[in-house]
């Protein structure tokens, strides 16, 4: 495959993760053609990255116990079902070798967001963010969720340059 074309498939990754956080954090949803970009990108960046069958299934199993874990946690509503999605997709394109960093840092970065939003939400700061844009006001709101979108991208581009597709696209120059 030309290395311009794999280059710009491996480009998708950062740019529809970037785009979820982006709109969960304007509107509090993630569009499901994020999530289905990612997946439906992922063979073809497979193939491009050269990568074996069987580190495809590794990649595609740990996909699916994202899922389940992304499921489990919207049926606690800790998360909502566009961050569950995200997180699974991510963890698709990731595979086992970033799962430990993409766990963590989005579980850091969850938690900085948290504690941003407390911040912000917080009797001395908030009537000051009132007088923003109504997206950022909204983050203000003292019983609004959490666009936990933000975090899962954070921890999803951090995690990323550890993935096999970073180290075969470099392979290509």
């Amino acid at each position: 495959m030309l290395p311009l074309v794999a280059a710009l498939i491996a480009l998708a990754f950062p740019a529809l993760v970037i785009t979820a956080a982006l709109k969960d954090a304007v509107s509090y949803t993630i569009p499901n053609w994020i999530s289905l970009g990612l997946v439906g990108l992922f063979p073809l960046a497979a193939l491009a990255a050269g990568m074996p069958l069987p580190t495809g299934g590794a990649h595609v199993g740990v996909g699916a116990l994202a899922l389940v874990a992304g499921m489990a946690m919207f049926a606690l509503r800790w998360i909502g079902g566009g961050d569950a999605k995200l997180f699974a997709a991510a963890a698709l394109w990731l595979g086992w070798n970033a799962a430990v960093p993409y766990l963590a840092i989005t579980g850091l970065a969850g938690g900085a967001l948290a504690m941003g939003l407390l911040g912000l939400r917080s009797p001395f700061v908030r009537p000051l963010v009132l007088s923003g844009p109504p997206w950022f006001a909204r983050l203000a709101e003292p019983d609004e969720n959490v666009p936990y979108g933000l975090a899962i991208a954070v921890g999803a581009l951090a995690a990323f340059p550890g993935s096999p597709f970073v180290d075969a696209f470099q392979a290509l120059r």
